[in-house]
Parts: C-alpha cells; structure tokens; sequence
C-alpha cells in the first residue's frame, strides 16, 4: 500500500486494467464525443468552405456593329455580351480612341433616351445593345467613321476584367442576323 495525503492506494503492476466506470465513464464518453464531434464538424466545414468555388460571370462579346453615321461628329454602338457563368456582372462603362466620349443608354417605354449608369448582365444570360433599346453613344467623334472600317471599344464590368471589342462600321440600313 501507498499513502500520499492520508489516502490510501494500492499500487498497481504494469498488467493490471483500471477501466472507469459509472460517472467517470460517462464523463469521459461525452467529452471524448464533444471533442471528436467538434474536430469531424470542423473538418466538414473547412473541406465545404475549400471545395465551393465562388460563382463569378464568364463573358462573350459578339454581334459587335457600328451603322455609319449620318452626321460626323455622334454615333450609335451596338453589341451582344453574353454571360455563361453563374453570377451577374454590370457593364459600367465603354470608352473608345474613336470618340471623345461613349455614354450608355437605355430606352424607356415611352421611347425615350435615358443615361445608364450601367448595364445589368445576368448570370447565365444576356445583355443585348440594339436599335430602339439598350444601345451605345458615342459623340465627339474625332472622324466620320466609313462603311468597312473598324473601331475599337473598351468595355468596363464591375466584377470582370476590361474586353477591347473591333467593331465594324457597317452601312446605315444594316440589320444584324437574329441570334
């Protein structure tokens, strides 16, 4: 026997058991529980947190057309921007070497201009400039653009990085194929 403290104990050899039982095992059951439930709940988070990509737009330009214009100093721009990814974008501004200054605009159901301070491109969708709705202005021409020319725009998104677009100038009556 061994006496620490005024208790006594018996001293165990090497091969002797000592397994706990009633509250202690209990006890020992839920905070081997908590802890392991703790580390596999974590583990689930973390491996959910790396494996989830963040949704982001994937954008296409096409259809892109400049009909001649009939004065030499304003012009209108139109395109197709395409979004095959899964979340949304804004086109918030174009800019161009061709003119002074490109505004955006959308048409009201009146058929009215109205400035845009950006355009909506949904995710898994489409944003479409044509004549009597969404469409480009582009005054201060620095020359008349000429049927068979190019012109460069640079469009701007909120989430995606600039696209430069060679626009064609075509003629004045000039209808794009439907999509």
């Amino acid at each position: 026997m061994i006496e620490a403290n005024g208790w006594h104990a018996k001293r165990l050899a090497p091969t002797d058991a000592v397994l706990p039982t009633g509250k202690l095992l209990a006890r020992r059951l839920l905070i081997s529980g908590v802890l392991i439930g703790g580390v596999l709940t974590g583990t689930a988070t973390l491996t959910g947190c790396s494996q989830t990509p963040a949704a982001k737009p994937v954008l296409k330009v096409s259809g892109a057309y400049l009909p001649q214009p009939p004065m030499a100093d304003m012009a209108a721009g139109y395109f197709t921007v395409t979004n095959t990814g899964k979340a949304a974008d804004e086109l918030t501004g174009v800019t161009s070497e061709f003119a002074s200054d490109v505004s955006m605009h959308t048409a009201t159901q009146a058929g009215q201009m109205q400035d845009a301070a950006s355009l909506h491109i949904p995710a898994d969708g489409k944003l479409v400039l044509s004549t009597g709705g969404n469409h480009l202005m582009l005054m201060g021409l620095r020359k008349k653009p000429m049927v068979g020319e190019k012109v460069s725009f640079e469009l701007h998104f909120a989430k995606s990085s600039p696209i430069t677009v060679q626009v064609p100038v075509e003629p004045a009556t000039y209808q794009p194929p439907e999509d």
